[in-house]
């Protein structure tokens, strides 16, 4: 799979993730998939900001970041790392 195929695909991902995690869902519904090499998404933010802040949200993200994970293995059947760019 390439970026071009997991664009196409990101919405259904993105409605699975939904139906499992409400807030995960608002946290990637702007990211913006910047490159994908196979292995590793790297999804970008400079617009939304959603994790450009003073607060901690490590251990809230890691958890986000391990539910989409699991969402695009389940709708794609692919395992991926991801990195928030």
């Amino acid at each position: 799979m390439d970026l071009a195929q997991l664009r196409q695909e990101w919405n259904s991902v993105l409605d699975q993730l939904e139906s499992i995690d409400r807030i995960a869902w608002i946290s990637f519904f702007d990211a913006r998939l910047a490159e994908f090499d196979g292995q590793t998404l790297h999804l970008d933010f400079s617009d939304s900001r959603k994790f450009g802040s003073a607060h901690e949200y490590s251990e809230i993200r890691d958890r986000q970041i391990a539910t989409l994970k699991s969402v695009i293995k389940q709708v794609l059947g692919i395992e991926i790392e991801i990195t928030l760019l």
